[in-house]
């Protein structure tokens, strides 16, 4: 069957006019992706216009570019493991340079005005794409000021400690590493021994971890929460095993991000965004995890038949269960009663709270 002239005439037109309708509509979207505290360039970060198939990664120099966007107002994201989401709503009618975009690592010190700057963007991107309407076509009122900083970090140790690290995988042991480690994230850091580059390393790679507490000079033993169960389930994260032995004792800090409650008009209240780091202290039996009660009666229940015995070595001993120590105290004599038993530490370091 052949296609009328005319017909062919349309379909010719139509094939030269649309790009030419298209012209001026399509932009570039460009810029540099850097560390915000080393200003070092971030290869491999994610860039891309939320709720559209625009997107791209920045190459080994941190550049990235977006080709042929239509004209149009988006919010560009930008994510890489380890930092912080960074939004910014944009209106594209014109090819645009965004320039040196800094991303802000997950406890970066120092930061606390950049992170909150951060956090504050983010939200605001979103209530203007996700409701537009709010308060009458895109206004918006009533937003506190930024509070002066974030107080804390999310780092179990923000030293950096000499390790020797066990992975899942083959059982192979990485030695000569200074590490730290990144609670929010779960995520080690790790700082090679010669050249001092710093790379990261997924938690769930790792099944335990040894480092020399460089203030203490003793040796701290983490485990992987993956390999335990608390209520029948796995855990994210690391326990530090305290006191080994019949009945271990474990340690899991947890670290919490608590908004300012600073009332302007009434100029009470804290200012500061805090990061508070809490420790919940963990007894094991075979792979199961249980808290360890807080009341003085159920405490000693959990030691068995020894729990007479217990009870009398707190009380000749005027233990105070109002402190951390006391629960340290009791499990090492309890483990102490069985043959082999070889203390970890001789008293319990850095209590959070």
């Amino acid at each position: 069957m052949q296609l009328s002239t005319s017909f062919k005439f349309l379909i010719w037109s139509i094939l030269i006019l649309v790009p030419l309708f298209g012209q001026g509509q399509n932009f570039q979207i460009r810029g540099r992706v850097v560390d915000s505290q080393t200003e070092e360039t971030l290869g491999g970060v994610t860039v891309v216009l939320r709720n559209t198939q625009y997107g791209t990664n920045t190459n080994s120099g941190g550049s990235f570019s977006i080709e042929n966007v239509l004209a149009e107002k988006y919010t560009l994201a930008i994510s890489y493991p380890g930092y912080n989401i960074y939004e910014k709503i944009i209106r594209l009618d014109q090819d645009l340079d965004l320039g040196v975009i800094p991303m802000v690592k997950f406890g970066s010190e120092g930061t606390g005005a950049a992170l909150q700057k951060t956090i504050r963007s983010a939200n605001v991107s979103r209530l203007l794409v996700e409701r537009p309407n709010f308060v009458g076509g895109n206004m918006f009122y009533g937003i506190p000021p930024a509070p002066k900083e974030v107080v804390g970090n999310f780092y179990l140790d923000t030293k950096w400690n000499l390790a020797s690290i066990l992975l899942y995988r083959d059982q192979q042991v990485l030695e000569g590493f200074r590490a730290r480690y990144n609670i929010n994230s779960n995520q080690f850091e790790l700082m090679e021994p010669e050249n001092n580059l710093v790379s990261t390393m997924q938690g769930f790679r790792v099944q335990n971890i040894v480092w020399m507490d460089s203030s203490y000079k003793v040796p701290r033993y983490f485990v992987n929460g993956m390999d335990f169960r608390e209520e029948g389930a796995p855990i994210s994260g690391f326990f530090e095993v305290i006191v080994e032995g019949e009945l271990p004792l474990m340690r899991r800090t947890l670290a919490v991000f608590k908004e300012s409650n600073y009332n302007v008009a009434l100029m009470v209240g804290n200012r500061n965004d805090e990061i508070i780091k809490r420790n919940v202290y963990y007894y094991l039996k075979g792979k199961d995890l249980y808290p360890v009660p807080k009341k003085r009666k159920e405490i000693f229940e959990i030691f068995g038949d020894k729990a007479a015995e217990m009870e009398k070595f707190a009380e000749e001993n005027s233990i105070n269960f109002k402190e951390k120590s006391s629960v340290f105290t009791l499990f090492t004599y309890y483990n102490s009663l069985f043959p082999g038993f070889v203390p970890i530490m001789s008293q319990l370091l850095d209590e959070t709270d």
